[in-house]
């Protein structure tokens, strides 16, 4: 805990974990920035959302042929797991290291960098009472410790899993939904209407285990380019996930272009900024770009030369194919949105009882994990 606001680990020595992952905004980011400000000036921007960290202790190792453990081995849910947004690191171990090292967050140029820095500042002492008098002899040692503590703290249930929402108190009989919260339910669930539930998984599973709200696996919405980004005044500049920039193992892989990682909803109505890109910074919006990409692409993506709508301008020409379609995507401009106005309210008010911290509930410990 104490390493993950510790500003003192950063290059510019003012920003921590903590600065990008708030733990009063669901360990997200903490305002409206599409991307957070950090690297070794501390003013250097990102290049997507600060995600949040609850909810992850079920993520999978990524692996691009995924079979779920309902007993169906003949369904392959394709490209799944890992963590960041494009799902590169395997393990919330390896996590860890990323933004320690990366010059656009905690600035450091490598591991003994992060050793140096934390032997000289104000944690030392408690990190040699944990880890041994003579830790920092042995450096790389002490980055394991370093990366083991932050992964240990991330495993706390009470902070990081605590199934504290409305929702979990209604799926343990402890509370009743209003109609409006209970219309938005059947409309995420709905394969006809929301079909919110066929990527975040809304039901107890197999085992009894609460439902995190994502299947883990990494899809191509066609979310619009966010012109706050830097990165994005260069028109050749494209972030396509899955095969990269930042990830360089996949990227022959075109199919996978434009894929990230589907994120829990739980807290979703504390966050501020939404998608890989920050692109959306209210939930209704989120929501109404759903029910009308396709029924209405003049909202969200700008128009070409000659008039007309440039949809999924956010990458390369050629990659309309990678995009899902399935609903409530799809249909023709002009035509009928997959939601109305109430509907797209019904929804968000569902949303809003996944916020953990309902009525004093407190953490339970039956419904943490899948067995």
């Amino acid at each position: 805990r104490a390493l993950f606001s510790e500003p003192s680990l950063s290059a510019s020595g003012r920003s921590s974990c903590a600065s990008c992952h708030s733990p009063g905004h669901a360990y997200g980011p903490p305002n409206r920035l599409a991307a957070q400000l950090a690297g070794a000036d501390g003013a250097t921007q990102g290049t997507r959302a600060a995600p949040s960290l609850k909810y992850l202790q079920t993520v999978p190792p990524f692996t691009e042929h995924y079979h779920d453990d309902d007993g169906d081995d003949s369904v392959d849910a394709g490209p799944t797991g890992g963590y960041d947004w494009d799902g590169r690191a395997q393990s919330a171990h390896e996590q860890a290291r990323g933004p320690l090292l990366s010059p656009r967050e905690m600035g450091n140029k490598d591991d003994a960098a992060v050793v140096a820095r934390l032997r000289a500042g104000p944690l030392a002492a408690q990190f040699r009472r944990t880890f041994g008098e003579a830790i920092f002899d042995r450096p790389d040692a002490a980055m394991r410790g370093v990366l083991m503590a932050l992964e240990v703290f991330q495993q706390s249930p009470a902070d990081f899993y605590p199934y504290t929402s409305k929702y979990d108190a209604y799926l343990r009989k402890q509370a009743v939904l209003t109609p409006q919260e209970a219309r938005g339910l059947a409309l995420f669930n709905d394969e006809r209407k929301g079909n919110c539930a066929s990527c975040h998984i809304s039901k107890i599973g197999q085992g009894g285990a609460f439902p995190q709200f994502t299947d883990y696996g990494l899809i191509n919405l066609g979310v619009p380019r966010n012109g706050k980004l830097a990165v994005n005044a260069d028109p050749a500049y494209f972030d396509l996930g899955l095969c990269g920039p930042d990830r360089a193992d996949l990227r022959e892989h075109r199919e996978y272009c434009g894929r990230f990682r589907t994120p829990s909803l739980r807290n979703v109505a504390l966050r501020q900024v939404y998608f890989h890109n920050g692109r959306f910074d209210d939930l209704a919006q989120v929501v109404r770009f759903y029910a009308q990409r396709d029924s209405a692409p003049q909202k969200w993506y700008p128009r070409d030369a000659d008039g007309g709508v440039h949809k999924f301008d956010d990458q390369p020409a050629g990659l309309e194919g990678n995009v899902n379609m399935e609903a409530p995507f799809g249909g023709h401009p002009g035509g009928k949105a997959a939601l109305s106005e109430r509907e797209i309210a019904d929804v968000v008010a569902f949303l809003r009882t996944l916020t953990d911290g309902y009525g004093g509930v407190k953490s339970d410990i039956r419904t943490r994990t899948r067995p």
